[in-house]
C-alpha cells in the first residue's frame, strides 16, 4: 500500500436547526476542508451528528468528496468516516468507499487516519489503486 501525508484546513457550517428531544441532539453540518501535501485539493461533505445530555458523548457520520491530486493523480473520490464518542475518548474510521474513484483515482481503496496537534489537522492516507486495464 502507499502512504500519502499533509495536513488540512476545515470548516464546518450548520446545514439546518438542531433537533433536540428527552436529552439528544440531532444536528446537521456541512463540512469543507482543503487538502495540502500528498493529496491536493478540496472536500466537501454532510455530517450528520447525534449528541447526548453527557458533555464528552457523541456521535457522527459524515459522507465527503474530495476532489483533487494525490501523488500526481487528477480525479475525486468519496470518504465515509464514522466516529463515536464514549466520555471523552474517541473511536473513529474513515475509508474510501468502494468504486467511488474517478479519473486517474478509479480503483482507489483506502483508509485515511487523521490527527490534530496543537491545533494543526493532518492526514495519513494508506490507499492502492487498481490496475487499468
Amino acid at each position: 500500500m502507499a502512504k500519502a501525508h499533509g495536513v488540512f484546513d476545515v470548516e464546518m457550517h450548520p446545514d439546518g436547526e438542531d433537533d433536540s428531544a428527552e436529552g439528544t441532539t440531532l444536528g446537521r453540518m456541512i463540512v469543507e476542508k482543503r487538502f495540502h501535501g500528498d493529496l491536493e485539493g478540496t472536500g466537501r461533505g454532510r455530517m450528520s451528528t447525534g449528541k447526548t445530555s453527557l458533555q464528552g458523548s457523541a456521535g457522527y457520520v459524515l459522507i465527503e468528496r474530495v476532489q483533487g491530486r494525490l501523488h500526481g493523480r487528477t480525479g475525486t473520490f468519496l470518504l465515509q468516516h464514522w466516529g463515536i464518542l464514549d466520555r471523552g475518548v474517541q473511536d473513529s474510521r474513515v475509508e474510501v468507499i468502494p468504486d467511488s474513484g474517478s479519473g486517474e483515482l478509479a480503483g482507489l481503496k483506502g483508509r485515511l487516519t487523521g490527527r490534530i496537534e496543537n491545533g494543526v489537522h493532518s492526514y495519513e492516507l494508506d490507499y492502492s489503486l487498481a490496475r487499468r486495464r
